[in-house]
């Protein structure tokens, strides 16, 4: 649109050159006809004559040879004439001799307006179809004391002009388009400098807007950065206030059971019980509280991740050695249900990262799939490599996720029971384990597997290079 306005605007310029030149060579033709009309001013006795040597200069003026370069012009002849009427109009020497002696030019322009004592000038194409064809014409008065007794008209085709007159036009044409070009450019540039910005902002209000923690967008310009800085500023503010609105909430909704179970087992306490009853009451309060402790440990360390944004200190780490030492971790819980862990390695595997985050991420996923597990079932872990990410699969044999929990996996305190106890987790440990992914710009998938029961856990990391 802006460049359909500006060669729309270039238009006008381009027929404005044309009239300037003519303009331009109107002037010199003047000067040169009231040179002619002076020396033919005043004859003898009063009566036009057309002096001899002015007849023969003109004659020979035709014939002479001489080049003359004008810059992209060659000059090779005398292109301008002249003619001379009386104080009727009519012909009495036309030095190219296209009128005849005794013509009536009195209504031509340059001839009327002379003779009424005015500028008289014309422009006059012997082809209409042909505007190159154009010859300019201009006039002055010869006197006879104070009468106008004659004029002498001066002519030159347009067509000697034509060449400079196209050269201007194809050189503005030229500049133009080149002008056009760079304002497009320009502005396309100017356009993704404003416009990509803004995207990115939009982009990390939208991943905001999902839940996510998208590290503040880097930004040009410094009112562009000052409004990311404020949009960081804020989504910190919303989500501290709803962060902790949140688990509030959570925490005291999960705390009331173990709560509730102590204080009635200290209840009972006061009154009169069987040893044995005592020490069953005794070993309540000793889980529940272990079960409390092991609730505000985890949400301890899910407040600590949740609320960074980019790793501390990440260095090269083997993710193999990572998983064996997570096997072994949590082998003996895995015999007493007789669940097989399996790990497929077939070598060396480097991410970068945090190790202690990345290995309580897998321990919180492989115990996952242990407590899922039925027993005697079996575990099987691999490590491969597909393109410039590092991908661990976890897949067990257990009933697989319900549909009406596919959703919710990830959401803090959220837990189905146990296979064999109906005993609920904190809830947490997805919850962490898809936290520090993100934070290694990872990404984890949990799905039911397609074939046969049981759950598929992808963790992607991107590959380490070195």
């Amino acid at each position: 649109m802006a460049l359909a306005a500006y060669f729309a605007l270039l238009d006008p310029v381009l027929d404005r050159v044309e009239r300037q030149y003519l303009e331009a060579a109107e002037e010199p033709m003047v000067d040169v006809a009231q040179i002619l009309g002076a020396a033919l001013s005043d004859p003898p006795e009063g009566k036009l004559t057309i002096p001899l040597s002015l007849r023969s200069g003109m004659s020979e003026v035709k014939k002479r040879e001489f080049s003359a370069r004008i810059y992209s012009l060659l000059k090779e002849e005398v292109l301008m004439d002249f003619y001379v009427t009386d104080s009727n109009g009519r012909i009495i020497y036309d030095s190219a001799n296209i009128a005849q002696f005794g013509d009536d030019y009195s209504m031509k322009r340059d001839v009327r307006f002379t003779l009424r004592g005015e500028y008289g000038a014309r422009s006059t194409r012997l082809d209409e179809e042909d505007w190159s064809s154009s010859i300019m014409y201009v006039g002055a008065p010869i006197f006879s004391g104070d009468q106008i007794i004659g004029v002498c008209s001066v002519y030159k085709p347009q067509r000697s002009m034509l060449v400079f007159i196209e050269e201007t036009k194809q050189r503005l044409i030229y500049l133009g388009l080149l002008t056009g070009l760079l304002i497009f450019l320009f502005g396309y540039l100017l356009s993704r400098w404003v416009t990509l910005p803004l995207r990115k902002l939009t982009d990390y209000a939208a991943a905001v807007s999902r839940g996510e923690r998208p590290p503040s967008p880097k930004l040009p310009g410094y009112h562009l950065r000052l409004l990311g800085k404020t949009t960081e500023t804020m989504r910190n503010a919303l989500e501290n206030r709803k962060y902790v609105e949140s688990y509030v909430q959570s925490l005291t909704h999960e705390m009331k059971s173990p709560v509730a179970g102590i204080r009635g087992a200290a209840e009972l306490l006061h009154e009169e019980l069987t040893m044995e009853k005592r020490e069953q009451f005794l070993g309540n309060i000793q889980s529940e509280s272990e079960r409390l402790l092991h609730l505000i440990d985890q949400l301890l360390a899910l407040a600590s991740i949740e609320s960074r944004t980019e790793l501390g200190s990440p260095r090269r780490i083997r993710l193999d050695l990572i998983v064996n030492r997570v096997i072994d971790y949590l082998e003996s819980g895995a015999q007493k249900k007789e669940v097989t862990l399996g790990f497929q390695q077939r070598e060396e595997t480097y991410v970068c990262g945090e190790e202690f985050l990345l290995e309580t991420a897998i321990s919180n996923l492989l115990q996952n799939a242990i407590n899922f597990s039925p027993e005697g079932g079996r575990i099987d872990l691999s490590i491969q490599t597909e393109e410039n990410r590092v991908v661990l699969a976890i897949t067990d044999e257990g009933e697989g996720i319900p549909a009406f929990a596919k959703d919710k996996i990830f959401e803090r305190f959220y837990s189905l029971p146990r296979p064999g106890t109906d005993r609920k987790s904190s809830g947490l440990g997805l919850c962490f384990a898809r936290e520090a992914t993100i934070l290694h710009s990872g990404t984890l998938e949990i799905e039911n597997r397609k074939h046969r029961s049981g759950v598929s856990v992808r963790l992607s990391l991107p590959k380490e290079k070195f």
